[in-house]
């Protein structure tokens, strides 16, 4: 999918809202564990009561592969159905080497066609340039994220002053454009996902943070939206498991909706 198109989408549906599929037998509603692939039946229903809304979806490919070659099967499954105008994203996190990152590439762009991957750059340009390399798809590489953890190494300063992940970010850059390249800013920074908008301000950033975590979508997109909205904002566990009853699929729909009509406003505010 083409930087174009994905505006395009955002402006039809005054959203710019992905869905997290985070799916968890541990925590899908029982009456779906008598299903032949429970994990399957999930998806396939949050999808169809979620789409209206969402502009992309990101399932994170931790949940299906911990299940083994039937996982596997089923996220080629629920890549199948996600209708073909909306953005994927395929949640790896990977990055290696150079051939192994060819082969990560193929594997997501081409064996189940999503439009994008999450990428690690701790390994820097040659672990990140093989995903580049293929039309039409994006890298969405790591830069300030929201988990606890972060703060070990994204905010180190050098001896200029300057934190690791405006080191990441300047010499990404290098690499991609805002046509393939994409940034994870985690929501729960605040006023930091400003600081990243100065080093990329063209680029889009996918948004992790917003609901269950704490982040507050007004505040994203007060420090990161630029012309084109520049934003994915991700929910998962707020949508998806919104009801752990047989209304579950409804019940995120209406999460879903929530979050386009505050997002249909800010939209109007900004751009």
């Amino acid at each position: 999918m083409t930087r174009s198109e994905l505006f395009s989408q955002i402006q039809q549906k005054s959203s710019f809202l992905c869905v997290g599929l985070d799916p968890d037998l541990e925590k899908i509603p029982a009456h779906l564990l008598s299903e032949p692939d429970p994990i399957f039946a999930f998806c396939k229903q949050i999808i169809e009561e979620t789409a209206d809304y969402a502009v992309a979806y990101k399932p994170n490919i931790a949940f299906f592969e911990a299940l083994g070659a039937r996982g596997w099967e089923t996220l080629a499954k629920v890549a199948e159905i996600i209708p073909k105008d909306i953005f994927t994203i395929a949640d790896a996190k990977r990055g290696d080497i150079g051939n192994t990152s060819k082969l990560y590439a193929k594997a997501f762009f081409e064996s189940m066609n999503f439009d994008s991957i999450t990428v690690a750059p701790y390994m820097g340009k040659d672990s990140v340039t093989p995903f580049l390399e293929f039309e039409n798809k994006w890298v969405i590489l790591l830069a300030l994220t929201s988990n606890v953890g972060s703060l070990d190494f994204q905010l180190i300063e050098d001896k200029t002053g300057k934190p690791l992940y405006q080191s990441v970010l300047e010499k990404s850059q290098e690499w991609g454009s805002p046509e393939n390249l994409m940034y994870v800013v985690g929501a729960t920074r605040g006023e930091l996902i400003g600081e990243v908008r100065k080093s990329a301000p063209e680029h889009f950033f996918l948004v992790p943070g917003v609901g269950a975590q704490g982040g507050s979508l007004a505040e994203v997109a007060k420090y990161g939206m630029n012309s084109t909205c520049g934003l994915l904002v991700n929910s998962s566990r707020g949508i998806i498991y919104a009801s752990g009853e047989k209304d579950f699929a409804k019940a995120a729909r209406k999460e879903a909706e929530k979050l386009q009509v505050e997002m249909k406003e800010l939209l109007e505010r900004y751009l």
